[in-house]
């Protein structure tokens, strides 16, 4: 009965929620309101709201309680503790390989398509399998860290002595379970960076900088990274580049409290920042110039939704366009601060056209950039992000 309290409990919290503000923030303003949840309560109902929102605009004739269900079904790979929400044939049917979830649920229910999942495949990268990144989305992606130079040794055997589940990608990539408790075990920021799989592929951009860079007089990169958030592509650069001058804006004055904090732990003291809307028609130039400009621009996120899935229930594709002029006015205001001869380096954590190749024609037609690679980083198959890189040199 239990366990029918908490479907109950899910039916209504998912009835009355509208997508104004992160299904995580929903929640935990509802179990601070409603105290008679313990932890393991507001695990499992929390559990059903995500699986509903992972099944995205897939099977729309359902009720809500019976979505939940059939997204329970699909995105574990065994029943656990929900066995007295199902029949008899579904729990013989619960395998451990998704793909024979799937075709259990086909045969189920005859119009089910794994690509109604994400209903935006007009809008996506073509070089992306777009049946793949849909289902990846039935999948929690995991928790990813980046090793710091020299700390390699440190931390493996720090997670070897805590028994940790973990799988190391390459050198300094390391992916984890999603719900991995590391804070009190590794230094995170001094020892490792959690930063996604994809956007860790970036540092193959700045060692490519430097090998084209190999000839050249000054031993110092001039770096500006614009939209620097709370400045994970900061921190790789320096970890890659090693001797840089660093400067970093962003429009939000607390994000860059944020990235002050961290830039402390990470041991980076040298820079420069400053708050800018450096997207606004009244954006002046100011006087510097850099052989490197970051430009990880706003964006829909869109490979990013398999950490929020409930985007995908109440995102409109009229904000595809709204986002790609902004990271168009983004791009025309700030290649002016490019030096002759450097580099602008154009990243999203979107996988729409629009947003990605779309820029970059316009960067090559508006700004005469020359475009040196570009790449869709593609996550869906190791259960990360998928993300867009661009490089250019000017």
């Amino acid at each position: 009965m239990r366990f029918h309290a908490y479907l109950n409990t899910a039916k209504t919290l998912l009835q009355n929620y509208n997508g104004s503000e992160p299904l995580n923030y929903y929640l935990k303003n509802y179990f601070s309101s409603h105290k008679k949840h313990g932890s393991k309560d507001r695990k499992f109902i929390s559990e059903l709201c995500y699986c509903y929102c992972r099944i995205g605009k897939a099977l729309p004739q359902l009720t809500i309680e019976e979505k939940i269900k059939t997204a329970l079904f699909l995105c574990n790979t065994q029943v656990n503790n929900w066995q007295d929400l199902f029949e008899n044939n579904w729990l013989d049917n619960w395998h451990k390989e998704l793909s024979k979830r799937i075709e259990f649920i086909k045969s189920e229910f005859e119009n089910f398509n794994v690509e109604d999942i994400f209903p935006f495949k007009n809008e996506v990268s073509e070089s992306i399998d777009f049946t793949a990144f849909a289902i990846a989305h039935l999948i929690q992606p995991n928790l990813f860290l980046r090793i710091r130079p020299l700390n390699t040794q440190t931390v493996i055997e720090k997670l070897k002595k805590a028994e940790l589940n973990f799988k190391i990608l390459h050198d300094t990539c390391i992916a984890l379970p999603n719900a991995s408790k590391i804070n009190e075990l590794i230094h995170i920021n001094k020892e490792v960076v959690i930063q996604d799989y994809s956007s860790q592929q970036i540092s193959k951009y700045f060692t490519l900088i430097q090998s084209l860079e190999k000839n050249s007089n000054s031993s110092v990169f001039t770096i500006w990274d614009c939209c620097a958030a709370s400045g994970g592509k900061s921190i790789l650069a320096k970890d890659i580049l090693g001797n840089i001058q660093l400067t970093v804006s962003d429009i939000r004055k607390n994000i860059l409290h944020n990235l002050q904090k961290r830039f402390n732990e990470a041991d980076i003291k040298n820079y420069h920042s400053f708050v800018a809307d450096i997207a606004s028609k009244n954006w002046k130039p100011f006087q510097a110039k850099f052989k490197i400009v970051i430009c990880d621009v706003p964006c829909s996120g869109s490979g990013t939704w398999s950490r929020t899935p409930e985007q995908i229930l109440f995102f409109s594709t009229e904000k595809i366009k709204e986002y790609a002029i902004l990271q168009k006015n983004i791009v025309s205001n700030v290649v002016s601060q490019i030096e002759n001869g450097g580099y602008f380096l154009y990243i999203t954590c979107s996988v729409f056209k629009a947003e990605n190749e779309g820029v970059v024609s316009f960067i090559q037609e508006k700004h005469s950039l020359q475009l040196i690679q570009f790449e869709v980083l593609k996550g869906y198959d190791k259960e990360a992000d998928s993300m867009f890189v661009a490089l250019f040199k000017k």
